[in-house]
């Protein structure tokens, strides 16, 4: 999605120090703090261990046969089970029409709605668990110009009646690239209007549409298999090489957002993506020549395993994915007025139910794999959406605790009712997994760096030093990392308190290109006769980095190893602006 940048450190650690009024004593000199960076992963058992409670939170969406919420449940009506394991809920919440079970509602008489001094009732505050993240994702390479267009004015009317003030909602596009149309905003208006501006893109798929009527031209007027079975193969091979494009840049995006606590939706309209890549075309050739030699070859381009890496991505990344068919209503090409007739009889209607198929298949898979929802074979798509309205409104969330941390395998999750009710229907994601320590950071630091989302329990505070211009036209950037002493977590030994954090950095510049993330491990050393000074001072950590000129936004995570608390904390750095 976003290339990477070299964002290499001059200095991995100059100065960690203690800054009391307007001097600085250092903890050691520079040899000294160096070697005791590098001794923190060989010091694993230290003189503590640290236990990280990571629970798992699932959204359960419980409806009757008809589609409609099932509301009143309790924790006690569930069952969850962790590789068919069966675990303990620990985290129990319920909303119903868009507020906790637990809030009282209060209604404004219609009488006096639109009377001064009569204030709409509150929303009541949405833990940071459950804030909801919307994507609005347009496969624009996948997609023909007139479906689209009339996907964005039901789409529209979505965003105005569904979502609320305190959802975030953001705009992407893929047009073999992925494109931030617009950043994650609690104005849906602002998200609505923006649509209008895609509309005016081309869309690839028609040309793929000719592609695919000249070949089937060729398959019915061919005499035999070998005229044709290479040009059929071809095709294939490039749509499969589009298919690889657009499967990674959404795994790419979907990963972005994996370090956003809260609850994440991803609506992704396209015209569909064919799991077997020219799957109709090696039928027709199987029924115009009666030869199955080319379906076993047809196989050589199942992506059946590249979706299940992005649904189980999605899953892991807490993410439900609502597809839509923005071509709706199919009919086969024999049916539309402009189509020129294939001479083999029911070639037409045979290959274009193939075709369908294989376009909604991977719709259907990535929603039902990940809890959301597929709209498919409707030309309008108000009622579809209002009922991915009713996921964000109503739902419950179960959490647990697993018995393993940070073992990288991916957990199935399955969730089912005590009392077995017919007809009733439960989703939920379909697993996760379980990151280790580094790599959950790494989430949390790569999403607070796109997405500008911070979180501050420890006062972080950067400071930008003065730049300094090299003679290869990049410049070195001191940062100053500032920790106060008094929000961390001190272990007391024989003759001083000792800490230990771990301190994250990555950065990107206004073209998205992203630098790799860098993990400086820290030991603290406060004396005991000095902790009562030091304890309302700063911990001060600066790294001096190298980058190009221009605009920079940096991101610095800080984590207390003793504690289990977390910061993250973003600068926009001018390079080169003096």
């Amino acid at each position: 999605m976003r290339p990477r940048y070299l964002l290499p450190c001059i200095a991995l650690l100059l100065s960690p120090e203690l800054a009391v009024g307007q001097e600085t004593s250092r903890v050691a000199d520079q040899a000294a703090a160096q070697a005791a960076a590098e001794s923190v992963a060989a010091t694993e058992d230290f003189f503590f261990e640290t236990i990280d409670v990571n629970v798992v939170n699932v959204e359960v969406y419980v409806t009757d046969k008809k589609g409609h919420p099932i509301t009143g449940l309790t924790k006690d009506d569930f069952e969850i089970f962790e590789n068919k394991r069966p675990m303990e809920i620990t985290n129990f919440y319920a909303t119903e029409e868009g507020r906790p079970r637990s809030a009282h509602r209060l209604v404004v008489p219609e009488s006096a709605q639109g009377v001064p001094g009569i204030e709409r009732p509150a929303l009541p505050v949405i833990p940071a668990a459950q804030k909801l993240y919307v994507a609005i994702y347009i496969d624009n390479f996948n997609i023909r110009p007139f479906n689209r267009n009339r996907a964005f004015r039901d789409l529209r009317e979505f965003l105005a009646d569904e979502l609320t003030d305190q959802d975030q909602v953001m705009l992407v596009s893929y047009d073999r690239s992925l494109k931030i149309r617009h950043g994650f905003t609690n104005d849906a208006g602002v998200i609505a209007r923006a649509l209008f501006e895609l509309e005016h893109l081309t869309g690839h798929a028609l040309q793929r549409d000719s592609e695919r009527r000249d070949l089937l031209q060729e398959i019915d007027q061919a005499d035999n298999l070998f005229e044709v079975e290479f040009m059929v193969r071809q095709y294939a091979e490039s749509l499969a090489s589009d298919s690889r494009f657009t499967l990674d840049a959404l795994k790419e995006y979907i990963g972005s957002l994996a370090g956003l606590e809260g609850r994440k939706a991803l609506i992704y309209v396209s015209d569909g993506l064919e799991m077997i890549q020219g799957e109709d075309l090696f039928n027709a050739l199987q029924r115009k020549f009666l030869d199955a030699s080319g379906l076993s070859r047809m196989m050589d381009f199942n992506s059946q395993r590249e979706f299940q890496r992005v649904a189980q991505l999605a899953s892991s990344s807490r993410v439900s994915l609502y597809t839509i068919d923005a071509a709706g209503l199919r009919v086969s090409s024999s049916a539309l007025a402009d189509s020129r007739g294939l001479e083999t009889p029911g070639l037409s209607s045979f290959v274009d139910s193939v075709y369908i198929r294989n376009l909604q298949s991977p719709l259907l898979y990535l929603a039902e794999s990940t809890g959301g929802q597929a709209i498919i074979n409707s030309n309008r798509f108000a009622t579809g959406l209002a009922k991915i309205g009713r996921d964000f409104d109503t739902y419950y969330s179960l959490g647990y605790t697993p018995g393993h941390r940070g073992d990288g395998r991916f957990y199935k999750i399955s969730v089912r009712l005590k009392n077995k009710v017919k007809g009733i229907k439960i989703r939920h994601r379909g697993g996760y997994r379980d990151k280790d320590l580094r790599a959950r950071m790494a989430d949390k630091t790569t999403s607070s760096l796109m997405y500008g989302f911070e979180s501050n329990p420890l006062s972080v505070e950067l400071r930008v030093g003065k730049q300094d211009r090299r003679d290869s036209g990049n410049y070195v950037v001191p940062i100053a990392v500032m920790v106060p002493i008094g929000k961390l977590e001190l272990v007391e030994r024989e003759h001083f308190h000792q800490g230990r954090i771990k301190i994250f950095f990555s950065a990107m510049d206004d073209e998205g290109r992203m630098s790799d993330l860098q993990e400086v491990p820290l030991e603290i050393q406060i004396p005991s006769e000095r902790l009562g000074t030091a304890i309302d001072k700063p911990y001060v950590y600066t790294v001096s980095l190298e980058m190009r000129g221009g605009r920079h936004r940096l991101t610095v995570g800080v984590r207390d190893e003793i504690g289990a608390t977390e910061s993250f904390v973003s600068r926009t750095v001018n390079v080169g602006a003096g």
